[in-house]
Formats: structure tokens, C-alpha cells, sequence
């Protein structure tokens, strides 16, 4: 990934990463009331986990590309 990002493409992975963290709250949501309900599939909740945990590292990845490197 280049190290300058245009303004178009920052306008965009912060459009991306504005709809996964809805996404991933969303998840929670749903994995919660999963476990409410106490009647679950297993097989889905771990699919929904999954996802979960897809969505966090591509958050982490955008947020990377968005913050600029620090170097101490």
C-alpha cells in the first residue's frame, strides 16, 4: 500500500471502516441475544464469531492505513 493515501481513497476506507464497526456491533448484538435465548445452534454462533473476528482485523487493517506511522 502506497504510504500517501489520495483524499478519495481516505474518504473511502473510512466509509469501510464506518460500516464495519456497525457491522461488528451489530454482531454483538446478535451473539448476545443468542445467548439470552439460551436455545442456540453452535454452528452458528461460531460462524457469526467468525465474522466477528474477520471484521476486527480488517478494522485494524484500515485504521493502520488511515493513522500515519509514528516512529519513537
Amino acid at each position: 500500500m502506497p504510504d500517501k493515501l489520495s483524499d478519495e481513497e481516505r474518504k473511502a476506507f473510512r466509509a469501510e471502516l464506518e460500516r464495519l464497526r456497525e457491522e461488528h456491533r451489530d454482531l454483538d448484538v446478535a451473539i448476545e441475544a443468542l445467548h439470552r435465548v439460551g436455545a442456540f445452534d453452535q454452528l452458528q454462533l461460531q460462524r457469526l464469531k467468525k465474522r466477528k473476528l474477520t471484521l476486527r482485523d480488517r478494522v485494524s487493517f484500515l485504521g493502520d492505513q488511515l493513522t500515519p506511522d509514528i516512529i519513537a
